[in-house]
């Protein structure tokens, strides 16, 4: 290695632990579904500390196509940054518009999966729909949580495996998404309908100011999208 920033197996496993078990105190995973979701998140993680800390796969690949063009492109733990690199970027990596965008992306999906899972714990406790705070913009928030941090590390620390598994994730989360609107849509029906017709799924509409919540008998809700909490 040209550097001691790889190899470091620890720091792989304990970075790892540490991010999966973050997330899964915001999460709460219980039922199968959740811990699919997790899953997936955790494989993306794992994939990630590995190229971080353990071995640069990615750089060994590309160093060779590409090393004489981006000569930044190295096995050093600087050269990891991979769109600084292939940007000429001369400055601190840790500053580079790519990494601090990429903290952004990472507060923001995990401030979105705690204030999701709050709201959706109220509207358990009170057997509801949970249509306030995030779930006023998306029926999805904490799906929307999960991938805005994967985004963030791949501002910050892009890989082949996390690139190509990303989209392999968005279309796990997908399904699991449709997986549970079936579920809700048959067991709770016109609140459901009502809901999901005015609410998007996972990309918030900018432009429309999300409806104030309905007034009357509180309804239920499932996992995502409802209170089963």
């Amino acid at each position: 290695m040209a550097d001691a920033a790889y190899g470091l197996w620890p720091l792989v496993v304990l970075n790892t632990l540490l991010f999966i078990v973050f997330a899964a105190s915001f999460f709460h995973p219980k039922s199968k579904r959740d811990w699919r979701a997790m899953g997936a998140y955790s494989a993306f993680m794992v994939a990630l500390f590995t190229e971080m800390y353990g071995t640069p796969l990615t750089i060994y690949l590309l160093g060779s196509w590409l090393g004489s063009q981006f000569p930044l492109l190295k096995d050093t733990h600087a050269g990891g940054h991979l769109w600084n690199d292939l940007t000429n970027w001369q400055g601190d990596p840790h500053l580079s518009p790519f990494h601090l965008a990429s903290y952004v992306g990472i507060a923001v999906g995990f401030w979105l999966i705690a204030a999701a899972w709050r709201v959706l714990h109220d509207a358990a406790q009170h057997d509801r729909l949970a249509t306030t705070g995030p779930y006023a913009w998306v029926r999805h928030p904490q799906y929307d949580g999960f991938l805005l941090i994967m985004i963030g590390f791949l501002l910050q620390w892009p890989t082949i495996p996390t690139l190509i598994m990303f989209p392999i994730l968005v279309y796990v989360y997908a399904r699991l998404a449709r997986s549970e609107e079936r579920e809700v849509a048959e067991k709770f029906g016109a609140d459901w309908d009502a809901y999901a017709a005015h609410t998007p799924k996972f990309w918030p509409r900018w432009r429309t100011r999300p409806p104030a919540p309905r007034s009357g008998p509180p309804a239920r809700h499932e996992r995502h999208t409802t209170a089963r909490r």
